[in-house]
């Protein structure tokens, strides 16, 4: 079997809907705590990260693209390698907000049915979620540190 792009999205994508899942339905279990709240998936995706920008750059599209303009950027996802690294970007990067958001919310005592909203639209929609969970913790301030 060849490893491309398309077979390496068809892994990513469920490796982090499982990250997902048990930060939503399970956020306080030990498989949870251990998997993802530690950080592991979202380090098992930056490792994939690394890899697939590497190769972009060591590739035959390295000189293709660049982050200086929108023309630049659309280049360089036009490489499926650069644009699979993107995408696991995403993958990763959301995720860590969400256990932020997690943790954050076991911190300030945020009931976990408000914080299921914040962490699908997160999943979903990246910033959208990170602004409903800034607006919920505002009801929630943090609490005082011992002294």
């Amino acid at each position: 079997m060849a490893i491309t792009p398309d077979f390496l999205f068809a892994l990513a994508n469920p490796i982090a809907m499982i990250g997902w899942v048990l930060l939503i339905v399970a956020p306080r279990w030990s498989l949870t705590r251990r998997l993802v709240l530690s950080g592991a998936l979202p380090l098992l995706l930056a490792v994939a990260y690394v890899l697939l920008i590497g190769s972009h750059y060591l590739g035959a599209s390295a000189s293709e693209g660049g982050f200086s303009s929108l023309q630049e950027v659309a280049a360089l996802f036009r490489d499926p390698w650069a644009l699979l690294a993107g995408w696991v970007h995403y993958l990763c990067f959301d995720m860590s907000i969400g256990i932020w958001e997690t943790h954050d919310a076991h911190k300030r005592g945020i009931p976990h049915l408000l914080l299921v909203p914040a962490l699908v639209f997160t999943f979903l929609f990246g910033p959208l979620g990170l602004l409903l969970y800034a607006i919920i913790r505002r009801w929630y301030p943090a609490p005082a540190l011992a002294s």
